[in-house]
């Protein structure tokens, strides 16, 4: 009974891509740098689960905690605004402006949150008796960095549409969470696409803005050019056009609800 059917979701996601891009300033800001912080750590969560049990699709399992933390709370998080903030303005309810400035500020809220829960953690585990976690995220900063370099304009392109395979289910959770109208519904509606994404190694640009500056913390061999110009931006781009054209753009065009005008025809024999 607490299903939500898809042309009821596609009208939540431009009601709530129009409450976001309403959002005063203050509000963004705290609920995006909290949004990155519980990703990171989620991030964290799930490297841990997987250096102890040397399974990845562990790791994967946990990670989704940190979505559902965000979305139920009500945080922000850019990779999922990708998605619902374009459909208010292309339903005229928000403004192409209200739209960047959303994401800008998000953005640089997430970063925030990645990079004092990024410093948090370093002072925390920098003297650790065991640094088999940190040597797993110094080991993924620069997998996500040095390897796209070596390749070239080809790692670019790579990185660029591993974040549109990351965020084409990350945006999909964000919407799965409206699929329900029960807190259990909404959290394992929430928990498959995101498992999906985290068992696959696709990029995604909030949790690299924490996994790539804390291995440069470790020592990780990555400079800020590696970082933002190898991942940060092409894994940013991907994730924008994952989000609002395979999954937002995708679900409004063929959930939309249109009003259909009915034909009159007016002959000898009445209206028909």
């Amino acid at each position: 009974m607490s299903y939500v059917k898809p042309d009821q979701v596609v009208e939540s996601m431009v009601q709530a891509g129009a409450k976001k891009a309403g959002l005063p300033f203050r509000d963004l800001l705290i609920r995006s740098i909290l949004a990155g912080v519980v990703i990171s750590y989620a991030a964290t969560l799930s490297m841990t689960a997987t250096v102890q049990t040397g399974i990845g699709l562990v790791g994967a399992l946990v990670f989704p905690v940190g979505l559902v933390m965000i979305v139920l709370l009500g945080m922000e998080l850019v990779t999922g605004n990708f998605a619902l903030v374009p459909l208010a303005v292309y339903e005229k309810k928000a403004s192409s402006t209200q739209m960047l400035v959303n994401w800008a500020w998000v953005f640089i809220g997430n970063m925030i949150g990645c990079l004092f829960y990024a410093l948090l953690y370093f002072i925390s585990f920098r003297f650790s008796y065991d640094q088999s976690v940190i040597e797993q995220v110094i080991k993924t900063a620069e997998a996500k960095t040095l390897a796209y370099e070596a390749l070239g304009s080809q790692g670019f392109a790579v990185a660029f549409v591993k974040g549109i395979l990351c965020n084409w289910m990350v945006a999909l959770g964000v919407v799965m969470a409206m699929t329900s109208e029960s807190v259990i519904g909404k959290i394992v509606a929430m928990w498959l696409p995101i498992f999906i994404f985290a068992a696959q190694g696709y990029e995604h640009a909030v949790v690299n803005l924490f996994v790539i500056p804390a291995g440069m913390m470790f020592g990780a061999d990555v400079t800020m050019s590696d970082w933002w110009l190898w991942n940060q931006i092409p894994v940013t781009l991907g994730n924008l056009v994952g989000a609002a054209f395979f999954t937002g753009f995708a679900l409004y065009a063929t959930h939309k609800t249109r009003n259909v005008k009915k034909l009159t025809i007016v002959g000898k024999t009445g209206t028909e």
